[in-house]
């Protein structure tokens, strides 16, 4: 299988090079392109007015191409995929692992879900994954090999438009209770911003800090993710999950 990889935290972070490996150790072709810097919460945004620069990433991997890109996670796949450097066609597009969680009404800021979503439009599988913020590498490393056996299976079942949203806590893969499909949770974030004033400036805002948010219910994702439980959130068009989908992927 050719896997696309995207992320928004930028390019050798350790959550794509943790996808990196465990796609190139089994066996898949891959085509990296990221953000040459952070791009979080960048949404799907793409840029109009500025151009946009490609360099070359050295991997080590003999079955993988790398490419950082000074633009969105949407733009690194738009470009990617239409801008001439594929060798042959794509058949999943992975964005992620990316460094805080994407669940509960952060996908509607989250650049990895952006990138993901870019993929789908472009009529390809596409999955988003996530895990507890500052997790310990070798948890990453095995998420990513998770997310790969999921891709595996999710790549000849996707449904049209839609990408599968993954989030795990920071444990050990033996530590994880069950996986579960999941509704996103519709808690709102809370958190609001400090009102400065300087004499050169005027006044200004920062944001501030902790991501605070409303109750979540229980059932939802944030609700499972606080139980240690990995969850699996179908998003785009369709939204509703077809009864028989996740048994035809073995993950019943």
């Amino acid at each position: 299988m050719h896997i696309f990889l995207v992320n928004d935290d930028g390019i050798g972070s350790i959550g794509i090079m943790a996808l990196l490996d465990a796609a190139c150790a089994r066996g898949h072709q891959v085509t990296m392109c990221a953000p040459s810097g952070p791009q979080s919460a960048a949404s799907h945004r793409i840029t109009l007015t500025e151009p946009l620069y490609l360099k070359e990433y050295p991997v080590q991997q003999k079955n993988a191409k790398a490419y950082a890109i000074t633009g969105t996670p949407a733009d690194c796949v738009r470009i990617g995929l239409g801008g001439g450097i594929l060798d042959n066609p794509v058949d999943l597009v992975l964005s992620g692992i990316n460094n805080g969680y994407n669940a509960g009404m952060a996908v509607h800021y989250s650049g990895t879900v952006g990138a993901a979503m870019e993929g789908a439009l472009n009529h390809l599988p596409s999955i988003a994954a996530s895990i507890d913020y500052d997790a310990d590498p070798q948890n990453v490393a095995q998420l990513a090999e998770y997310v790969l056996e999921l891709a595996e299976g999710y790549q000849s079942k996707a449904l049209p438009g839609s990408i599968l949203n993954v989030n795990a806590p920071n444990l050990p893969r033996c530590a994880w209770e069950k996986p579960v499909y999941t509704p996103l949770s519709e808690a709102n974030f809370t958190d609001g911003y400090d009102r400065c004033y300087a004499e050169r400036v005027g006044t200004y805002y920062w944001m501030q800090s902790g991501c605070a948010t409303e109750a979540y219910q229980e059932g939802t994702d944030l609700w499972y993710l606080n139980q240690n439980h990995v969850t699996l959130t179908l998003m785009g068009n369709p939204v509703t999950l077809p009864e028989n989908l996740f048994q035809a992927m073995g993950l019943n």
